[in-house]
């Protein structure tokens, strides 16, 4: 079985991520989608909102699976026998960042890394900038799926 891991934080998932995904799972026969811990940030949502949120915006594919992890990518990988990380990129900034991880992991474990260019759509997109766009006002609707967009618009209300 050919297996693959998307990493992120995923605070909150976006129609870019949901690419990357779905084009990773039409590539592997399981695609397991990593929601990193990290307990130093607060983030917008709960890590078992966002494996929810994902969860629900992913069930189409029926290949991909959606847990939490802390500590290295590497050790996810290992213990599920994973041989490969997927990754979008959307800028030549992405590429700098990415390849100095890919080049790590590789060194650390011989877990290769797949980089998949975004959708010319979605180059611009993070989920860091949808948070400030909505905490402001602005329309992320055509950003992230409409039920990351109604917990969105309800976190906010909610302050």
């Amino acid at each position: 079985m050919r297996r693959a891991v998307c990493p992120g934080s995923f605070d909150p998932i976006t129609n870019g991520h949901l690419d990357i995904i779905s084009r990773a799972s039409r590539l592997y026969d399981e695609v397991y989608v990593a929601v990193m811990i990290n307990k130093s940030k607060k983030g917008l949502f709960e890590v078992d909102e966002r494996i929810d949120l994902i969860r629900q915006v992913t069930s189409e594919y029926g290949n991909v699976r959606v847990e939490a992890f802390h500590g290295l990518l590497v050790d996810f990988c290992k213990q599920r026998d994973i041989p490969a990380i997927v990754k979008g990129l959307r800028a030549v900034s992405d590429f700098d960042y990415e390849l100095q991880m890919a080049q790590m992991n590789n060194g650390l474990s011989g877990v290769e890394t797949l980089f998949v260019p975004t959708n010319p759509t979605y180059s611009f997109l993070s989920s860091s900038l949808v948070k400030e766009v909505a905490t402001w006002g602005g329309d992320v609707s055509h950003l992230v799926p409409p039920v990351v967009l109604d917990a969105l618009d309800a976190r906010l209300r909610a302050g």
